[in-house]
This record gives structure tokens, C-alpha cells and sequence, in this order.
């Protein structure tokens, strides 16, 4: 009788309405959260294909958990130099802040030059 009550759980899921998504990414989302469910159903009943099962292990593998690693410090990189380049910016606006203040002090201007 649990079988029963999980199956029907289980259906009473994935016929769940979902509201219509104010984006692309949103329905995106929906989409891959309505795949898992159906694949988690049928890893569950034994009727999974097995492309199904081989994505969910390598999805467990020690290799796809390094992979995945590796590009959360890729990104984190790329936006540390993006940081980067930002202050680099900023610090020659200052500069060149100075750089005028000094010359106006000293009596230099630009038209004299």
C-alpha cells in the first residue's frame, strides 16, 4: 500500500500546474525541473534508459564533481580580474585627478602648455 500512496504522490506531481514563466530562463526552469522529476520517477520504477542512469552516475563521479570545481574558480577568477580592471580604472581616474590639482596648484594650466 506505500507503493501505492508514493505512485500516486508521484503523479499527483508531475501533474502539478505550474504558473506561466515571466522569462525564458524561468520556463527553462520549469522544463528542467519537470526532466528530473521524470527521471527520478523512472530511476524509481526501474524503467529508466540507460543514458538516463549514465548521466545521474556521472553526475556523482569524482571527475564531474572536479570539473564543476574547476569552473566555480574559473568564474571566480574571471570576475577577480574584472574587479581588477575595474580599480585599475579607477586608480588612473585618481591620478589624473591629482595629476590636474597638482598643475592647477603650480600655476600650470593646460592652455598654457
Amino acid at each position: 500500500m506505500a507503493q501505492r500512496k508514493n505512485a500516486s504522490n508521484v503523479s499527483n506531481a508531475s501533474k502539478q500546474k505550474f504558473r506561466p514563466a515571466c522569462t525564458p530562463e524561468a520556463r527553462e526552469n520549469q522544463l528542467i525541473s519537470l526532466a528530473v522529476d521524470l527521471a527520478e520517477k523512472q530511476l524509481r520504477e526501474g524503467t529508466a534508459s540507460s543514458q538516463v542512469i549514465t548521466h545521474y552516475l556521472k553526475l556523482g563521479s569524482t571527475k564531474e564533481k572536479i570539473e564543476k570545481e574547476i569552473l566555480e574558480k574559473q568564474k571566480d577568477l574571471i570576475e577577480a580580474k574584472t574587479e581588477n580592471l575595474k580599480a585599475a580604472q579607477r586608480i588612473e581616474e585618481l591620478y589624473n585627478k591629482a595629476l590636474d590639482a597638482m598643475k592647477s596648484y603650480s600655476g600650470h594650466s593646460d592652455e598654457d602648455e
